[in-house]
């Protein structure tokens, strides 16, 4: 289980970023940078946020519990995109994804 200081580090050198173009990016000090990533203080929502923004992942990546990202930001626009359609248009749009996954999953049973 990964906390928030040990997310933001990982997502600051998936980037090739030191804790000061962090710091710069988020508008904080590198000491600030520094205290989150060693868990030793928490951001406020909105440093979260804007750290959550930068790295194009959610805010509830960042405070939830689990180790990787559930849904990343473009997935969420696409989950409130197919929010707006008719319901007709939804039931069409989740049996064309229904087919696929269960296509991909009987490649994968079968490795092909």
């Amino acid at each position: 289980m990964l906390k928030i200081g040990d997310k933001i580090t990982q997502l600051r050198k998936s980037k090739n970023w030191s804790q000061t173009d962090l710091a710069k990016a988020i508008e904080a000090s590198r000491e600030a940078t520094g205290k989150y990533e060693r868990n030793e203080v928490v951001p406020s929502v909105e440093v979260a946020k804007k750290i959550a923004d930068i790295f194009d992942v959610t805010l509830d990546y960042l405070v939830n519990d689990k180790t990787k990202p559930s849904f990343d930001k473009q997935t969420v626009q696409r989950l409130m995109d197919i929010d707006t359609l008719k319901d007709a248009d939804k039931g069409h749009l989740f049996a064309l994804i229904d087919a696929y996954l269960r296509d991909a999953k009987t490649r994968l049973a079968y490795g092909s």
